[in-house]
């Protein structure tokens, strides 16, 4: 492991000087925060060696990291003073310093984690193609049963918008949460994520794609995880909101995919014991071709002229990919 060179910045701790040989120390990386300690005066390579020893399975050697340390007088991590030791409480953080180019979106049920964002029933009447968002939803959740993925589920204000429909078998989920706040990066996620081992990748799908999943993706990017939003099981009240959301997303380096492309890089050989399971769940597949009526874009100044022949390469609400017509 390489790291850049350290920011020349004043030395400071964050906390009380402690007593005896040792320092507490909290050690975070990505979404992960563990407590531990080193002792008094260790340096840059005691902090390496720690590191390794706490999230070893997770640190992928062939990237470059800096370590930071959090900086009470400026309320933010700067990077490790040169000639840091540690002599007093603190807190550090490893962070990666280059987008991780090894993986390129490739999936393994070992390092995968599925999180199905607020499919309730009060949704149903307002979110475009719900009902087809809801059973590609199930079938992901029964490809994460059968490939023995985590999943974590949240639910937006429940008492007020109802809890995941019926059609939805939530059995087994590691999580099932009430939120308010719009991301699914709630303290108790974060919690049940250091619980995985090596985890890396995260499926997201659910409403609103502009809001909730929009929201929930940008925060565990910024938390090292690489997310795939599955377009065909993803949607909004509004069909731009829905278009605009991804094509963000996408530009950020979010991975957008659809769900048989999920399911099949998660078997990844016709010779996996499961293939032939996740191969029924897909078989239900149907192409099909759509007109949509876009009236309402029409008063939308970045959009003009007339587009044809449309082609949604984010996916088919649960069918193979679909030619849409849009109409002014």
């Amino acid at each position: 492991m390489a790291a850049a060179e350290p920011v020349g910045a004043p030395a400071g701790g964050n906390c009380s000087l402690a007593g005896g040989g040792s320092v507490p120390v909290l050690f975070c990386f990505s979404v992960f925060a563990r407590p531990s300690s080193v002792p008094h005066g260790a340096g840059y390579e005691l902090l390496i060696q720690k590191f390794l020893s706490l999230y070893g399975d997770q640190i992928d050697m062939h990237r470059k990291f800096v370590v930071q340390l959090f900086a009470e007088e400026w309320s933010q991590y700067i990077d490790l003073p040169k000639g840091f030791l540690v002599n007093e409480r603190c807190k550090v953080r490893l962070v990666p310093l280059q987008i991780q180019m090894t993986t390129l979106g490739n999936l393994t049920p070992s390092s995968t984690v599925f999180f199905c964002c607020d499919m309730q029933e009060r949704f149903r009447p307002a979110i475009k193609y719900f009902g087809d968002i809801i059973s590609v939803g199930q079938r992901l959740l029964q490809g994460a049963r059968l490939l023995g993925i985590p999943v974590i589920v949240t639910e937006q204000y429940p008492k007020g918008l109802g809890s995941t429909v019926q059609e939805i078998d939530l059995t087994g989920a590691k999580l099932v949460l009430p939120k308010t706040k719009f991301s699914m990066v709630l303290p108790e996620v974060e919690a049940a994520l250091a619980e995985i081992p090596g985890v890396r990748s995260v499926v997201l799908f659910g409403v609103e794609t502009h809001v909730c999943i929009q929201q929930t993706a940008l925060e565990l990017v910024g938390r090292g995880l690489e997310v795939h939003i599955v377009a065909d099981a993803t949607s909004s009240r509004s069909m731009m909101d829905r278009m605009f959301a991804l094509e963000r997303l996408a530009r950020t380096g979010i991975i957008v995919t659809t769900s048989e492309a999920i399911l099949l890089q998660l078997v990844a050989d016709k010779e996996h014991p499961k293939f032939k399971e996740i191969q029924n769940l897909i078989k239900g597949t149907e192409a099909c071709i759509m007109t949509f009526n876009y009236s309402e874009m029409a008063a939308q100044p970045c959009i003009s002229g007339v587009l044809e022949d449309v082609i949604l390469n984010s996916g088919d609400f649960g069918r193979k990919p679909i030619t849409v017509h849009i109409l002014f």
